[in-house]
């Protein structure tokens, strides 16, 4: 998942190639040497390598981020060298731009789980870095039960948070308690869970300059097997009903306000409709797949392409719940 800061008029350095006089986005780093590891910074770094779509042209400059330390480091950095920042999760729900992303792009990768337990909840302080997947199922383990509808998100925690992510009629919302964040000026910040501002597939945190750093979550408890039985049982209905054999990024259409978007999508005879390497799942109308050349512009030429058709036979307007990085 990814948080995407508006372009902000970038040092001259950038504009130039070397032997210009000026400083490249390179060379300004190199020399800074900032306290990063160095295997953690690369150029140049294409980015299908690095989302779940498997489609992307390269990052300018990639860095992974393991620490708070790190991420104050390069966010003053960024902002004192006016460096447009792009935040990645886990790189799903994204589609990266064929000509890539500017500026520095951050992986964030913070870790660590704290529970406490209480008589009749659990309170768990977790960094946003973590996935979703082996979190529910850590938590599961345990005895802490909440997390069995959101068990097969495949992102962070987050970019679910900073989307509102939700399945099986859940949404992050339901199991936050405070979320904290770092802004360009490396401060900290938390807001409780009624100041987020969410809805469907929205937070106050798509808008903020701010990075989700760490939340609370409030669980309750329950029996380990029962929790992950209902975990399995989600887990079969998505193998057979969602393309997970393919490169994707997950629903690629939201929710319609009073009718379902994939059944539109399936009854205007879309299925299978193809722009190049990009496809319609025939299994879930849902989803725009990668079949394994496919570009940002085939996957977005065919979405324009279903959102004409649809709002032609039915008269509905639909609308992407990926979110597009770089220039389109």
């Amino acid at each position: 998942m990814l948080k995407k800061r508006k372009r902000t008029e970038m040092n001259q350095g950038e504009q130039k190639e070397k032997g210009s006089g000026t400083l490249n986005l390179k060379q300004i780093i190199q020399e800074q040497k900032l306290a990063i590891p160095s295997e953690n910074i690369h150029f140049q770094e294409p980015m299908k390598n690095h989302v779940s779509f498997r489609i992307g042209g390269p990052a300018e400059c990639f860095i992974t981020i393991e620490t708070q330390e790190q991420l104050k480091t390069v966010l003053l950095f960024a902002d004192q060298n006016k460096i447009p920042i792009t935040i990645l999760g886990n790189g799903t729900n994204v589609l990266v731009s064929d000509q890539g992303i500017p500026g520095i792009t951050l992986q964030i990768k913070l870790t660590g789980i704290k529970i406490e337990n209480h008589e009749d909840y659990a309170i768990i302080h977790v960094a946003s870095g973590e996935k979703i997947i082996p979190l529910a199922h850590n938590l599961a383990g345990q005895g802490i039960a909440g997390m069995e509808s959101l068990s097969g998100i495949p992102g962070s925690l987050g970019g679910a948070v900073r989307m509102n992510a939700g399945a099986h009629g859940k949404e992050m919302k339901d199991i936050l308690q405070t979320i904290s964040t770092l802004d360009r000026k490396g401060n900290s910040h938390t807001y409780p869970v009624e100041e987020a501002e969410f809805s469907y597939r929205h937070s106050v945190f798509q808008t903020k300059e701010e990075i989700i750093t760490k939340v609370t979550l409030k669980l309750t408890y329950g029996k380990t097997e029962e929790i992950k039985q209902q975990m399995q049982t989600y887990a079969n209905e998505r193998k057979q009903k969602q393309p997970l054999e393919f490169p994707s990024a997950g629903s690629t259409f939201k929710r319609g306000n009073g009718f379902i978007t994939a059944a539109l999508i399936d009854q205007a005879g879309l299925k299978g409709k193809q722009r190049g390497g990009a496809k319609v799942s025939e299994k879930h109308a849902g989803f725009i797949i990668n079949q394994g050349n496919a570009t940002a512009e085939d996957v977005i030429e065919l979405t324009k392409s279903v959102q004409q058709e649809v709002q032609k036979q039915f008269g509905k307007k639909i609308e992407l719940e990926i979110e597009l990085i770089g220039q389109f």
